[in-house]
């Protein structure tokens, strides 16, 4: 079992200030793998102090230190990559084979691209005499979740230590084994003491703080709407800069030119990727209304086709969900649906019959569903796939904008212009089409309560940077000339 209760604070591995052991669960067994302790607000003023006081020096490094920095970080991490990938099946039951190919990559992908950037980041501007810095912005505090934590750890890390920010982060107490190797590996790094600090702990023993703390100049949070309304309401009060990447919905609109075969069986793999556990699931697939009853068809098929078993084993497509609470939430999604007249097609609620330990969830379809259903609106985060009929490409664009959240869309059709034409109808903060992967390059984030500001790529830079205006720094240009 991994004893992993110390946390890491001003560049060393220390005891928290009080004990609170915590057991970290493999979902697959449901039994004790590793034990953590809940940090509290004690612990958080320690990490922020020396992260604090490290920022007035970090903050003035040369562009050059950091990026030797960061490709030592990428030299380290690639070393931890087969101790990642086990951490993360522990911890919250990925398939091997997808932690292999998909976690711990996507973590590496956002080192690597946050390195890239920082070599041509232009951190200062010209604007006729003044001259325009970008800054870091101070101290940042990192709330992560356990869906995907090296993408969700790596994808805030990475662009705000090339920014110059120190950092104290809160990986989810849910999987926390993956996030403890990933700060052996900026120990090993050799990140400057106090850059980088990790305490454990819950929302409101460690999350809290946090957000509220004075000298957290800036709050960046993943995970659900409901805590992410909690984190901007709890950073109010100081008044500090909040990120958010928040719950989704996501439509696919399948148009009726589509090869129906390819990309209703794509559109069902996407869905129940990493069991459904990703706010930019395609978890609503709108069909056209005469094509429906094919199309739910081919869905069966594909579903029936997913195998779902032991994640160290290598022929599972899908273990389970993460941890009890999220089994449970489902369960009571699936029988809410059901009860409020989904068509249900496949799935259900309940274990699969041969798997008698474990929060495994059924591949799940339902059909004819409408707009008006829970299933329809409420973020599942499992392998539920909700499919619904439309008329005409304006009504697919209209049901898919019918919700509270904004995050991604998906459209499919032979013919690029239309895909172009209901993609621009999206009212979402990234839209795939045809099959096109995420794009480490490209932001990454939603409208509405999907969340505010962006991760990923030079985007990601502007959350940890505060612009600075320097009139009259270069007084041989003209003044143009305004009286306030």
């Amino acid at each position: 079992m991994r004893d992993y209760k110390q946390f890491y604070i001003n560049g060393e591995w220390v005891e928290p200030s009080a004990r609170c052991d915590w057991d970290v669960i493999n979902p697959a067994s449901e039994s004790v793998v590793g034990r953590i302790s809940l940090g509290n607000s004690r612990d958080v003023d320690k990490a922020v102090m020396c992260a604090n006081t490290t920022f007035s020096s970090f903050s003035k490094t040369s562009r050059e230190e950091r990026i030797r920095l960061m490709t030592r970080i990428l030299e380290v991490y690639e070393d931890y990559s087969t101790q990642l990938a086990d951490a993360i099946t522990e911890e919250m039951g990925a398939a091997k084979s997808f932690s292999v190919d998909e976690q711990v990559p996507v973590g590496y992908g956002h080192i690597e691209t946050a390195l890239q950037v920082l070599k041509t980041y232009e951190f200062e501007e010209r604007l006729g005499t003044t001259r325009v810095f970008k800054e870091p912005v101070g101290v940042c505090g990192f709330i992560t979740p356990w869906n995907w934590p090296m993408n969700q750890i790596a994808c805030k890390v990475a662009p705000a230590l090339a920014c110059g920010c120190t950092i104290v982060l809160k990986p989810s107490e849910l999987a926390p084994l993956s996030a403890y190797l990933f700060t052996k590996i900026m120990d090993e790094a050799g990140v400057p003491k106090g850059a980088y600090n990790m305490v454990n702990g819950d929302g409101p023993g460690v999350g809290t703080a946090l957000a509220s703390h004075p000298d957290v100049s800036m709050v960046s949070f993943t995970g659900s709407t409901r805590a992410g309304i909690q984190v901007a309401k709890t950073a109010a009060d100081t008044v500090k800069r909040v990120a958010q990447e928040l719950g989704g919905k996501s439509a696919n609109i399948i148009l009726d030119d589509a090869d129906l075969d390819s990309v209703v069986i794509r559109g069902v793999h996407e869905c129940f990727a990493n069991v459904g556990q990703s706010c930019n699931a395609p978890t609503r697939m709108l069909v056209p209304a005469y094509l429906h009853s094919r199309i739910v068809e081919i869905a069966k098929v594909a579903a029936a086709e997913i195998i779902l078993g032991d994640p160290n084993d290598p022929s599972t497509h899908m273990g389970p969900v993460a941890n009890k609470a999220q089994f449970e939430k489902i369960q009571s999604l699936v029988q809410r649906a059901i009860e409020e007249g989904s068509e249900l097609v496949m799935g259900g609620a309940g274990r699969p019959s041969h798997l008698s330990k474990g929060y495994y969830v059924r591949p799940t379809i339902f059909a004819n569903v409408t707009s008006d259903m829970t299933i329809a609106r409420e973020e599942v985060f499992g392998p539920v796939l909700a499919i619904m009929p439309y008329q005409n490409d304006e009504e697919a664009v209209r049901i898919a904008n019918d919700s509270p959240y904004g995050l991604s869309g998906y459209v499919q059709s032979s013919d690029l212009e239309r895909a172009r034409a209901v993609a621009a109808g999206l009212r979402t903060g990234m839209v795939h089409i045809n099959g096109a992967r995420e794009d480490l390059l490209a932001p990454f984030g939603g409208f509405k309560q999907s969340g505010n500001g962006r991760e990923w790529g030079a985007h990601a830079f502007a959350d940890y940077l505060e612009l600075k205006s320097v009139m009259g720094f270069d007084p041989r240009e003209k003044y143009n000339h305004c009286v306030l």
